[in-house]
């Protein structure tokens, strides 16, 4: 798991708004399944939006970035 590994993922949740599971994403990256699976539960804006049914009865869970915003501008000084 390198620093270009998390980019790379953070990078495929950003460019899908609607989440991806873990499969889909390793599909996607060639990122190693035990390793994205530790990378994405110590990435800070990664969560689990939805779960959603998978083979065997076994649920599988969609995970999504926050984009986060950009700041506030700088307030202006008004003068009355």
């Amino acid at each position: 798991m390198t620093r270009d590994d998390t980019a790379c993922v953070r990078r495929v949740l950003r460019n899908n708004a609607d989440g991806l599971t873990e499969k889909e994403i390793t599909g996607l990256t060639r990122v190693d399944a035990d390793s994205l699976s530790r990378m994405l539960q110590t990435m800070p804006d990664a969560y689990i939006d939805r779960w959603t049914w998978a083979t065997r009865g076994q649920y599988s869970a969609v995970w999504c970035v926050v984009v986060p915003p950009e700041n506030c501008p700088h307030p202006t000084r008004v003068e009355s």
